[in-house]
């Protein structure tokens, strides 16, 4: 099976089974990992941003133009930054590396 890795603000690492098809939010849900994604995946909040490892984002496909723009309200913005319910592993993502950021913004509650 497919494994993947979460980073926590800490530094401290997790590694998790990440069957495919699946996407990082519903992997860190199954794993009792801290994302909270408030919209349930459906695109309409920011609170699953995971930050991708720099040798893996170039695996991943494009961000769609609607994840950009839910990807603009994120703390922390960065290069590789993405939203978890939208990166769905595939077997090419084997060991796919993701950093959880410090903070989020729950747009849905402000």
């Amino acid at each position: 099976m497919p494994k993947m890795i979460f980073v926590y603000a800490d530094g401290s690492r997790r590694e998790v089974d990440a069957p495919l098809g699946l996407s990082v939010l519903e992997i860190a849900h199954r794993n009792d990992i801290d994302i909270e994604g408030a919209c349930e995946g459906s695109l309409a909040c920011s609170t699953c941003h995971v930050i991708v490892d720099e040798g893996w984002y170039d695996k991943l496909p494009e961000a769609t133009e609607d994840e950009e723009d839910m990807l603009d309200l994120v703390f922390d913005l960065t290069r590789t930054s993405r939203l978890g319910c939208q990166v769905v592993v595939t077997e090419e993502l084997d060991g796919l590396t993701v950093e959880l950021p410090a903070e989020t913004r729950n747009m849905l509650l402000e």
